[in-house]
């Protein structure tokens, strides 16, 4: 496995670091390093993470092609890795289609999935050869028509959850089932031609029945497509995999014997899926900086019994320079941000206190964390977010691309080996990415602190 070009040459360069705590060096490098200049919030990002999720899905999930959504995390190297991998990329906006087919990504690998399609991006794909698009209405069906008459339609099917508020939210995403056999017929009308079936399932959803239902409504829609027509070949079953290999085979369990039911290899159909925050999520690590601090009356309904400051000992606001109309922008899809880590030596002893964190905007709808437990911080601490990757890079920035943070690429030296001896094996050459070999920290060790 290798990644061509020099550091001249290449848009990105990925230092390979030494030893064990190597990861942790690279970020108390750039604290460091922050800390004398301009004090600006930044990523660091493994690549290792990404390349072992892929070996984690070959290994349970092998026979499920992964399309990328691009919403998910934009960054070009995560793009051209992935790429460079095998997946396909699902794209939303004519601005993602720019950025992955800027990338060299075939045509034949995009899926157009935006079900409200502004026809510059109909066009767009028309031009550029994108024929997979996704439908879930009569009135996509006619754009679609008259400016990509030669796109390979997807139907997008409604998820039937049994959880009310789950199924509103599905419900506005997919057509009913009912509704599929018009739409075929509509599509024939129009001679488009209809290959599959999309269906996706509520990210907090894990009931195998959901799945059950949900694969032999796709099977109902292929029989419907087969009898007008149409040859029906592409299964998308959407994302909801987690972050982690628990998930992954738990989504495995709930889907597989289903899938051998209704969809046994014996059918040539292509199942795909499209983990996001599988691949991305735990990647990235989001350093942020404390640019103010307030003193305010003490709720004590959010108290826990752990280690906690006495009942006369304020609650602290803490104003970070990133918020949620920037790299946090994901809050709006959360239920809540875990605390983050606070990167700077704290004893045992050291009493926390009721603290909430907020973004600089001066907005009230700009807080992060709601509630947790911190050592009192100074203006100038930093703190660390992990699993910071999925939705916080997005192609679309609230204040522009100028105030997305930079993202610094890393991998150890022993993952680069490891995968490599796994049987990984790059389909393309990643021209735009330079490895940089790099020592173990030179830092003093006084001018970094761990974090607690």
């Amino acid at each position: 496995m290798k990644m061509k070009g020099t550091v001249s040459d290449a848009c990105h360069s990925v230092k390979v670091v030494e030893g064990s705590a190597a990861f942790q060096d690279v970020i108390d490098n750039h604290i460091y390093e922050q800390t004398l200049t301009q004090k600006s919030a930044f990523f660091v990002a493994d690549l290792g993470v990404v390349l072992w999720q892929h070996v984690r899905w070959r290994t349970h999930m092998d026979w499920i092609r992964p399309f990328y959504p691009v919403k998910s995390n934009s960054s070009p190297v995560i793009i051209e890795l992935l790429a460079a991998l095998g997946t396909g990329f699902i794209c939303a906006s004519k601005r993602e289609l720019e950025l992955v087919r800027g990338l060299g990504v075939s045509s034949k690998d995009i899926i157009l999935s935006s079900l409200c399609k502004q026809l510059s991006q109909i066009k767009y794909a028309a031009k550029n050869g994108i024929d997979l698009l996704v439908c879930d209405n009569e009135v996509e069906l006619r754009k679609i028509a008259r400016s990509h008459p030669g796109a390979k339609l997807l139907l997008q099917v409604a998820v039937m959850t049994g959880c009310q508020e789950e199924e509103e939210t599905a419900m506005s995403l997919g057509c009913s089932l009912k509704d599929c056999r018009h739409l075929l017929e509509c599509a024939k009308e129009l001679s488009l031609q209809v290959s599959g079936v999309k269906f996706q399932i509520p990210r907090h959803c894990q009931d195998p029945e959901v799945y059950t239902h949900a694969v032999s409504d796709a099977r109902c829609v292929f029989d419907m497509g087969e009898e007008l027509g149409f040859q029906m070949h592409i299964l998308d079953i959407g994302g909801g995999f987690g972050d982690t290999e628990d998930m992954l085979q738990k989504a495995k369990r709930a889907v597989k014997p289903i899938l051998d039911v209704y969809f046994p290899p014996s059918t040539g159909v292509s199942v795909i899926a499209e983990p996001g925050a599988y691949y991305v999520s735990a990647a990235f690590t989001l350093a942020v900086n404390i640019i103010t601090k307030k003193m305010v009356a003490r709720d004590c309904s959010n108290d826990s019994q752990d280690r906690v400051s006495a009942d006369d000992e304020p609650e602290f606001q803490y104003y970070m320079n990133d918020g949620v109309y920037g790299s946090f922008a994901y809050k709006l899809l959360e239920d809540s941000i875990p605390a983050p880590s606070v990167h700077k030596v704290v004893s045992a002893e050291e009493p926390l206190f009721s603290s909430s964190l907020w973004g600089p905007s001066s907005d009230g709808l700009d807080r992060v964390v709601e509630h947790c437990l911190l050592p009192e911080l100074s203006v100038g601490d930093w703190l660390l977010f992990s699993n910071a990757g999925a939705n916080s890079l997005g192609t679309l920035s609230c204040h522009g691309e100028e105030h997305i943070p930079h993202i610094y690429y890393t991998i150890s030296a022993g993952d680069w080996y490891e995968i490599q001896n796994s049987g990984i094996i790059l389909d393309t050459t990643m021209k735009s990415i330079s490895l940089v070999h790099c020592l173990p920290s030179t830092l003093p060790k006084d001018s970094v602190s761990s974090p607690a």
